[in-house]
């Protein structure tokens, strides 16, 4: 059993991502189908679908690639750990790698992105980042 499930999600979007593969599946979890919606709301993801098989869950994700084949994610990685929690306020999630990066925080008002957290005026545990 896998005791960091995000971390586990992120280690294999970054796999499949260096390996170019259409295609790729993840442990079942809430917290991850809300990263994933942030993902697909930002253009680093394609799609997803949640599948049912035997009574056990997972996910499937469409990665997205740009004209030329190039992965659209550079670099992912796990911010808060379970060992080490790290929160955010509002002023220090204005802006990531100049915009072309985002922040996936869980807030009060649930899993969003650090611009739509900065500009809803809350903070929170910064789970990771993506550029």
């Amino acid at each position: 059993m896998v005791n960091d499930i995000i971390a586990d999600s992120l280690t294999r979007l970054r796999n499949a991502s260096m390996r170019r593969l259409e295609v790729t599946t993840l442990y079942y979890a809430k917290i991850v189908v809300s990263v994933l919606e942030v993902f697909k709301a930002k253009g680093f993801v394609k799609d997803y679908n949640v599948n049912n098989k035997d009574g056990k869950q997972s996910i499937s994700v469409q990665l997205a690639y740009d004209d030329r084949g190039f992965p659209l994610i550079n670099e992912i990685k796990r911010i808060s750990k379970p060992g080490r929690r790290v929160y955010k306020g509002r002023n220090e999630l204005k802006k990531f790698k100049n915009g072309y990066g985002t922040i996936v925080v869980s807030t009060s008002k649930g899993v969003i992105a650090n611009e739509e957290a900065y500009i809803k005026n809350v903070g929170g545990e910064a789970l990771c980042s993506i550029w």
